[in-house]
This record gives structure tokens, sequence and C-alpha cells, in this order.
């Protein structure tokens, strides 16, 4: 982990009863850029160059849903639930509206919050995510259950979902797991068990369509950012397009040679992407 990650504090609110888990960075005046993380991952799971790149511009929430990492409580049973928790600690922040940036699995969350409250809500950006089970929706293929459904070796793993196989994908892994799994990292910041099958339980009930945005994609009205792999296999890429073609005011990249976790393989270029997209909504929108 970086310096500034390192020196910057887990701090705590109570929602409900609840203790949940967030770290600040950047300015802290301005609308807050709340991150939402992916499928067994929690707060310390974001790669620090992408951190400290986008909250040189901006106030950027990296948080932890009630019953993962660093949060107490339990996980949600669906995504919906999950949604509605990540509304009451954004409010809890004392902001009126707030940016969107999620994930894989944040993503979900992410669209179900624009769709439950919308006018919480700025900007999005979703990044390696899809809009859940329904009529044009690519499902994930046997190559995920063969890597998530075991106990196997973590850099392979994340080779084969996340990057690539070549070695710019070896590379890519390589420093990510450099970057997240340090000394310093604390046993909290590991997801249990328990709250990973929970989290898979809430994806699987997701993709069969429970939840799905899929339906309402056209009801999200905000401006949108769909940022993907050229071949992501664990939410596949096509979905991406899906979700740019029928979210009304939507922009869609695609890195080349990269997979799910296309972000983290390209921290500078997609920080800049993410930020310019923001400034270009603070301005008017795109010109």
């Amino acid at each position: 982990m970086s310096s500034l990650y390192l020196a910057t504090p887990v701090r705590s609110v109570d929602v409900d009863g609840t203790g949940l888990a967030y770290r600040e960075f950047g300015d802290q005046s301005g609308v807050p850029l709340v991150l939402f993380s992916r499928f067994r991952g929690s707060i310390d799971d974001w790669d620090p160059t992408v951190i400290e790149l986008l909250s040189q511009d901006r106030r950027v929430v990296t948080f932890d849903n009630a019953g993962v990492g660093f949060s107490d409580g339990e996980v949600g049973a669906n995504i919906t639930e999950m949604a509605k928790t990540a509304i009451e600690f954004i409010k809890s922040l004392g902001v009126e509206k707030a940016d969107l940036l999620g994930f894989s699995m944040g993503g979900y969350i992410a669209q179900r919050i624009a769709l439950t409250e919308p006018e919480l809500v700025r900007n999005i950006i979703l990044v390696g995510t899809g809009p859940g089970g329904g009529e044009g929706a690519t499902y994930p293929g046997p190559e995920v259950e063969h890597w998530v459904n075991a106990v196997r070796d973590p850099e392979l793993t994340f080779q084969a979902l996340w990057f690539n196989g070549k070695g710019t994908g070896r590379a890519a892994t390589r420093a990510y797991m450099d970057r997240i799994y340090t000394p310093e990292r604390p046993e909290r910041a590991n997801v249990t068990a328990e709250a990973g099958a929970k989290q898979r339980a809430a994806i699987v009930d997701w993709w069969e369509g429970n939840g799905s945005t899929l339906p309402e994609l056209a009801n999200i009205q905000h401006p949108v950012l769909v940022v993907n792999g050229s071949n992501d296999v664990m939410v596949p890429t096509p979905n991406s397009f899906l979700m740019a073609q029928r979210i009304p005011n939507a922009q869609l990249i695609i890195y080349p040679d990269s997979g799910h976790a296309s972000l983290f393989q390209y921290p500078e270029t997609f920080s800049e992407h993410v930020l310019k997209f923001l400034r270009d909504q603070d301005n008017g929108g795109m010109k």
C-alpha cells in the first residue's frame, strides 16, 4: 500500500445500529465520488494508484458494505438490500448528491442505487459490470466457476479472470498484487469465507434476474461512463455494450488486451478518463 493510503484512517459511521467503515481522500468539501467494490473485495482492495490519482482532483470515499471487511453487521441477502444500505451510508455523510463508481458487483449496487433514489446520484461510472440476467444479457461462462469455486493460487486466479494470459497480463497481475498484498495489510481487510458465500448467492440471484436492472436501464437518466476490458470473462464484455446502448446518457470505453480489471491494468489511463468524464459533466456535458 502507498504511504497516502496507509496514512488515511479507517473511519466508521453508524447506520441503523451497524458500524460501516470507509476511508476518505482528497478535498473533503466537494461532492464525493463513492466507490463500491467487487465480490470478495474490501476498501483495502482498491488499487492505491487509482485512489491517489482520482483524489488529486476529487473527494473520494471507499466504502465497505455491511458484513464486509472493516464493517460490522451481516451481508445483505441480495443486491437491492446492499444498495439500500449504501444509500443510507451516503446520506450519513451529510451530502445531497454523490457520484458513484462501481466495479463488478459494486456496479450492480450502483445501478440499483440510481434507480432506487435517483435524486441522490449525480454521475455514475460502471466498470467491469453488467445489468443482471434477462433477455439480451451475456452470462459468465464455466471458466469463472472453475476459478472461484475452489481454493486456487490467487495470482493465477487474478491473471485468468482479471487480466490476460500473455506476458502483459502476468506483469499486470504481479504489479497489482504488489500494490495490494503488502506486509501492512491487516487481516480484517480480507473478506471472510462466510461473507463471500453470501455475496456469491446475491450475485447468482442477480444473474437469475431477481432484482436485475436490465429491464430498467432506460430509466437511468444520469450521465454514465461504462468501462471494461476487451475480454472480460467474469462479467462478459458484451454486457458493457448492452448497458451503453440502453442507458440514454451513456458513454463506453473498452480497453485493449485486458479483462475484468482493466481499471487496475491501466490505472493512469482509467483515472484520467474518469476525471475527464466528471469534469465534462461539471461543465455541462460533452462538447
